[in-house]
């Protein structure tokens, strides 16, 4: 399995022959330049959103349609897009699993909130969630955006990911702190990369705290593009 960093909440995960495109976000993204576009999209064969801010969402429409692939998300969502936009989607929901040609995601709970904007103003999209994947023998747990919460505990248990990828950079999100904080107290990684940091100044721009706080976890600080192999 290869996890690939887009900047800030977005990634491309390859394994068993699919390529996940985790909450793609290309127009504005100030990590990722117009000339990598290409490379992160190249072969996608889902797209996987956890909730609808505009730095998660504001190019998965025209992903979907340019890469004809299907977008895969929470259910309210999904039934609106799919009705609507034009694009084939896959609408599940908490609780739920659905098979991805291989890989298998289950829906988690996340703490945030899910809006976007519109003509009339925002309207909600949905709710945020997490994700669990299940591929190649391991358990990758995608936070999404999300702060601390008491259902980790729950989720750590029953899913016992080995790998994870938790929003981290404050502000929005957990922070460093914080993700060490629930990390130590509700998983027990063996590999950890945040995210959702770095991409601008309010945000944490090292993940030395969290490294710090974890010895026994190999915390991985993600490069635009370059390949962790898990």
């Amino acid at each position: 399995m290869k996890i690939i960093w887009l900047g800030h909440g977005s990634f491309r995960i390859e394994t068993v022959g699919q390529v996940l495109l985790i909450d793609p976000w290309l127009t504005g993204n100030p990590m990722l330049q117009g000339d990598q576009h290409n490379e992160a999209l190249t072969g996608a064969t889902h797209i996987i959103l956890t909730h609808a801010h505009f730095d998660h969402v504001i190019d998965v429409l025209a992903l979907a349609r340019r890469l004809d692939v299907p977008i895969v998300g929470q259910y309210d969502l999904m039934g609106l897009w799919g009705e609507t936009e034009g694009v084939t989607t896959i609408g599940f929901n908490k609780g739920g699993t659905v098979n991805l040609d291989g890989p298998k995601l289950a829906m988690v709970p996340a703490s945030h909130s899910s809006t976007f904007s519109t003509q009339d103003g925002l309207r909600t999209g949905g709710t945020e969630i997490g994700y669990m994947l299940m591929s190649e023998g391991k358990t990758v747990y995608i936070s999404g955006d999300t702060g601390i919460m008491a259902d980790m505990d729950w989720m750590g248990d029953y899913y016992k990911p080995d790998i994870g990828i938790l929003s981290a950079g404050g502000h929005f999100t957990m922070d460093m702190a914080q993700a060490a904080y629930a990390a130590k107290r509700y998983f027990k990684f063996k590999t950890l990369i945040p995210c959702h940091y770095r991409t601008f100044p309010v945000l944490e721009q090292s993940a030395a705290v969290l490294t710090e706080s974890l010895p026994d976890v190999q915390v991985i600080e993600p490069q635009v593009l370059e390949a962790i192999e898990v």
